[in-house]
């Protein structure tokens, strides 16, 4: 059986940045020029190592990653025929009417779009995510959404984040449109999308946090599995891990040892690791530090065998495989 072919932008990078970390507080401060600075150099860093491909959400520190960026944007024009960029919607912060929550309203998917490519200063975004899913969602705003949005040319392509296999079939399905990414948290230490499908059917499966068959659904639909949360906040890569548990600290060594041998970053392992799965992982790297931009990029030159795959996945288990 032949797989089908990724759908998402063909001249994509296997790293992405995300842009969560950029603008300054999540609050109501201004950015400042430093921010901006700091978001150029990144960009920088970035593009001399063929990453090309951007991660945004309209809640980004409050709006300012997106805005900052847009202020690389602005200076460098030329810049956008070049780069990918994706940007999220969905989800709405504390007010004075309730608590936190999601909209996939007609209105707030149009409006958060608005204000996306007004802070990018960009007339259109590549891909468009629904951030996290409304249990309260109406097919038919959406549809109503999405049909205008394409129809403007503001939005190229859909996707989805943290959604099962049945929240994407039956959106696909009723919209009619075929979402080309999914970005879910996949990590070395959160590996319960590993430890799901190694238990099938066993006792010992039942206490494992993961959709059933998420990643072979979407391989299966060719839609592109993006990976937050890839670096485990940097776990693996130089964190203090006193009081961390004995598969930790194994795990960690590992890195160590592996980047060692292969004359990389241990931030190169985490990510090669991911890497070296057969669904073609996208991780979003979310850093704000050239020098660690550099350091992650150094992972696609690392193919690690079978047996220091699976000696990494065992320690994170921190257990033997059934």
């Amino acid at each position: 059986m032949k797989l089908p072919i990724q759908k998402y932008h063909p001249n994509s990078s296997r790293l992405a940045l995300g842009c969560m970390g950029f603008g300054g507080g999540w609050d109501d401060q201004p950015y400042q020029p430093a921010h901006v600075q700091q978001m150029a150099s990144a960009v920088e860093a970035a593009l001399d190592n063929n990453i090309n491909f951007f991660d945004h959400a309209d809640i980004y520190t409050m709006g300012k990653a997106e805005s900052v960026f847009g202020e690389v944007l602005k200076s460098r024009p030329s810049l956008r025929q070049d780069i990918i960029i994706q940007s999220k919607c969905g989800i709405k912060f504390d007010d004075e009417l309730a608590p936190g929550r999601y909209d996939f309203s007609y209105e707030w998917i149009i409006n958060s779009v608005d204000g996306i490519l007004r802070r990018l200063h960009t007339e259109w975004i590549d891909i468009l995510v629904l951030h996290r899913p409304d249990p309260l969602m109406e097919v038919d705003e959406i549809g109503r959404a999405f049909s205008e949005l394409q129809y403007t040319g503001k939005v190229k392509h859909f996707g989805v984040s943290n959604m099962h296999a049945h929240q994407i079939d039956y959106l696909q399905q009723s919209l009619d449109i075929t979402f080309i990414t999914n970005q879910v948290e996949l990590s070395l230490k959160n590996v319960d999308w590993l430890n799901e499908s190694v238990s099938a059917g066993m006792s010992s499966g039942a206490g494992h946090h993961f959709s059933p068959g998420l990643l072979e659904y979407n391989r299966l639909q060719g839609c592109q599995i993006q990976a937050w949360g890839c670096l485990a906040q940097g776990l693996y890569s130089g964190r203090d891990l006193q009081g961390q548990p004995e598969s930790v600290h194994k795990t960690a060594g590992l890195v160590s040892e592996y980047a060692e041998q292969f004359g990389v970053s241990r931030e190169a392992i985490v990510l090669a690791w991911l890497l070296r799965h057969p669904y073609q992982i996208q991780p979003v790297i979310g850093t704000t530090n050239p020098e660690r931009i550099n350091a992650c990029a150094q992972a696609e030159s690392v193919n690690l065998t079978r047996e220091q795959w699976y000696s990494l996945y065992v320690a994170s288990r921190g257990e033997r495989l059934p």
